[in-house]
């Protein structure tokens, strides 16, 4: 089994100060194999301490970040392709069709992206599309936030 925490659009600290004590209760050190976000972390400590909860932390960049980070990635967890990009480079924002551009031009089979900081999964043009929506809730007013834990040994998407 293969644990895979997908998150994004955290803005600490330009926005809020921390990711949700509830959250934080849920990300233990060994628990989780993976973590794939969608970029606007801003700032290095939260990024360090993604890698305390995970050791295989792959992050791209947002249009707030300004680190050097990768705009895309692409991460195998066989046989599916897994792409991440933030989001901010689909137009119009969130739009099922440039994504899945962005998907056939990353040959992927689910393609993660952000951005709009609202969730959505869905599966579109023969493509599974997921953004995790705000971890922290900035911007949005969403007080919860959201993230996705995903298990590959079945193939499903759940939020808490």
């Amino acid at each position: 089994m293969v644990l895979v925490l997908i998150i994004g659009d955290l803005h600490i600290p330009h926005r809020v100060h921390d990711l949700p004590a509830k959250f934080k209760k849920l990300l233990v050190p060994g628990k989780i194999q993976q973590i794939l976000c969608t970029g606007n972390l801003c700032d290095r400590e939260t990024y360090e301490y993604l890698r305390t909860v995970s050791p295989d932390v792959h992050v791209v960049k947002g249009d707030y970040d300004e680190s050097t980070l990768p705009l895309s990635v692409t991460i195998t967890h066989t046989p599916i392709r897994i792409g991440v990009v933030h989001g901010h480079q689909c137009v119009p924002t969130g739009d099922l069709d440039s994504l899945s551009a962005i998907a056939r031009q990353l040959d992927v089979d689910v393609l993660v992206s952000g951005h709009t900081h609202t969730f959505q999964a869905v599966e579109y043009d023969g493509r599974f599309f997921i953004n995790p929506g705000s971890a922290t809730g900035a911007w949005i007013g969403n007080v919860n936030g959201y993230l996705i834990l995903v298990n590959y040994s079945v193939y499903s998407c759940s939020t808490l």
